[in-house]
């Protein structure tokens, strides 16, 4: 009775329930600090470093990296000496590697970011080699440099943010930004040069055209295309488990997933809590970033003598890389990237319809290059590479935080070459807005299609006539556009323009020419210049003339100025003088007094032709 007294029997007839919940909380407090204790004991356990003042000359330690599947297996390392100052602030440790394969491949694509320890302290990750070395030697990045990239600026490094002008030239170098990491890190022995270790870049679902296409734009980014495997499934969809990755585990950075693929090999040098810190070297050395990264299985490896590489694929989520430095990479467990969906449709001769569906990672150099890569292999596996052709573009880009879109509406038509000028041309307004840097104008979708047919759809300008040479205000005259297509066909458009009253006297101008001409005409002025608004960005993109029409220019040789993206013709003398010492006022050389349009149906035109009337009094 004493017992079930002291359990709450009050009585015989009455219970009385204790309660236990501070108890049960209490319990549950000391559990939650053993775990955290547990944790941060594991973690600085992971993380017991040594300094690199400590590091000499003889010493040996071992190194952790995936040879094959997930198994995370041990090689040698003999630590040949400090390369001190190799860098600003920087070092490198010298060591020779063997062990597993390492004496037949030498050091690999793929095993950027392998640890190394010493007495069971992490030094630093592999990270550097020797092209075309006979001996496994590595340059090894020492921890402390890579912790410091959490300390890094937030702010992004300086990348030339190029004008709607640069992009319109179609350089050769597309819409790769200059200065995105256009070279990477070496240390010099005389004329052999130490660099680091390319990064290998997996399409998955690209034709083997588009990798050849865009390779040496990718490899001047530092990184190494390799025709990969493509899942067609959505690794951002299945968040993995932590405790699956360990220090010395295959991860890729995952830039593009579904139909087609694009992923960054690399090794885990260590994980810290939630964080993780990878590669021992730059990605692209984007700054703050939004890629997510998952585990990957390394399915071969191929011995080259240049540089050997790991064949892997991706397998489930594991979270996001936030800091794209210098000497590593870092992110954290758990957490997911913003994307931005791609539909991607083509239809030939309304037969065969292929439908691609992608997510891509949402950064403003980023996203253009991987947009026009995909749009071009969505034509190469469909469309011939020789031979006449038209593709009909016909899309939207839409944003997130507005009802807005941009339409992507234009054709195409040639003898080959479709895949380029379509990607190249469908990519720069996604580059052109993306650039610009607004907030407003975040993209959260991208829809194309794309109607190819084995017929060349183009006409070109021919001769141009007005029916009469002289006028006065107020009198209509017609104009008379011929145009001239394969096969002898030909076509004649004409339309009326009422000269406006009051126009003074003096040579009118009309010019008929094709959509693009009319663009850079038009533009000539603000395609140099930067944007100062989302508005303005996006008046700018919409000026783009699609090419399926002709554009009748009316214009006089009178000076025009450009204010804020929009055109002031012919103003007062006195208001000119205002414009004139203004800054960032442009002035053209001629002012447009109006703009027709002559539809030609589903073809595209080209050519360019100007003629003129005398306006007398």
């Amino acid at each position: 009775m004493e017992g079930v007294a002291r359990l709450g029997l009050a009585s015989q007839n009455t219970l009385v329930v204790p309660d236990y919940t501070n108890s049960v909380k209490r319990l549950a407090l000391a559990a939650a600090l053993v775990n955290v204790c547990f944790a941060q004991a594991a973690a600085q356990a992971a993380l017991s470093i040594m300094p690199l003042k400590d590091v000499r000359a003889g010493m040996h330690g071992i190194g952790k990296t995936v040879f094959s599947g997930n198994k995370i297996e041990d090689f040698q390392v003999e630590v040949l000496g400090v390369l001190e100052n190799t860098s600003p602030k920087g070092s490198l440790i010298l060591g020779r590697l063997s062990g597993g394969p390492l004496e037949h491949t030498g050091v690999m694509q793929g095993m950027s970011g392998s640890p190394v320890y010493i007495d069971g302290k992490l030094i630093g990750a592999v990270a550097l080699a020797f092209p075309y070395a006979k001996d496994p030697i590595a340059g090894i990045r020492p921890i402390e440099e890579m912790l410091r990239v959490d300390s890094a600026p937030a702010a992004r490094p300086t990348v030339p943010v190029r004008t709607l002008a640069d992009m319109l030239r179609n350089t050769p170098n597309g819409l790769f930004p200059a200065g995105l990491s256009s070279s990477f890190a070496s240390a010099g022995f005389g004329d052999t040069k130490m660099t680091e270790v390319a990064t290998p870049l997996a399409f998955g679902g690209f034709t083997a055209n588009t990798v050849d296409h865009f390779a040496p734009q990718i490899r001047r980014l530092g990184l190494e295309p390799r025709q990969g495997i493509s899942s067609g499934g959505s690794p951002e969809n299945r968040m993995g488990d932590p405790a699956n990755l360990h220090p010395g585990s295959m991860i890729s950075v995952e830039l593009m997933s579904g139909d087609m693929t694009v992923g960054a090999d690399g090794t885990l040098t260590c994980i810290d809590g939630n964080k993780v810190y990878a590669f021992g070297h730059r990605f692209l050395d984007v700054g703050p970033a939004d890629l997510p990264f998952t585990r990957s299985e390394v399915i071969a490896l191929l011995a080259n003598v240049n540089t050997s590489f790991k064949i892997s694929s991706s397998r489930e989520l594991m979270g996001v890389i936030s800091q794209d430095r210098d000497t590593a990479i870092a992110g954290s467990l758990g957490r997911r990237a913003e994307l931005i969906p791609i539909d991607i449709q083509v239809v030939q001769d309304t037969k065969n319809i292929q439908t691609y569906h992608m997510k891509m990672v949402n950064d403003r150099y980023l996203s253009p290059i991987l947009f026009q890569m995909a749009v071009f292999s969505a034509i190469d596996a469909t469309e011939r590479a020789q031979g006449v052709s038209s593709i009909v573009v016909r899309g939207a880009i839409e944003f997130a935080n507005r009802s807005d879109k941009v339409q992507l509406n234009n054709i195409f038509a040639g003898d080959g070459g479709s895949a380029t000028a379509v990607s190249n041309a469908t990519a720069i307004p996604l580059a052109y807005l993306m650039q610009t840097g607004f907030n407003a104008l975040k993209v959260s979708k991208i829809s194309l299609r794309l109607e190819s047919s084995d017929v060349k759809k183009e006409l070109n300008i021919g001769q141009v006539y007005l029916s009469r040479k002289q006028v006065k205000p107020g009198d209509t005259i017609e104009l008379m556009t011929q145009f001239e297509g394969e096969n002898g066909v030909e076509l004649t458009r004409s339309l009326k323009y009422t000269i406006p009253l009051g126009t003074a006297p003096g040579m009118l101008y009309f010019t008929v020419a094709d959509g693009l001409q009319t663009g850079q005409a038009e533009l000539r002025q603000v395609i140099n210049e930067t944007p100062h608004s989302p508005e303005q960005s996006l008046s700018t993109v919409d000026r783009l003339r699609p090419s399926d029409k002709a554009y009748v220019r009316v214009w006089r040789a009178e000076p025009a100025y450009e204010v804020a993206g929009e055109e002031l013709p012919a103003p007062p003398p006195s208001l000119a003088l205002v414009l004139g010492s203004t800054q960032n006022v442009s002035q053209n050389r001629n002012s447009k007094i109006a703009e027709l349009v002559i539809d030609a149906g589903e073809t595209m035109v080209t050519g360019s032709r100007t003629v003129q009337v005398e306006v007398r009094e």
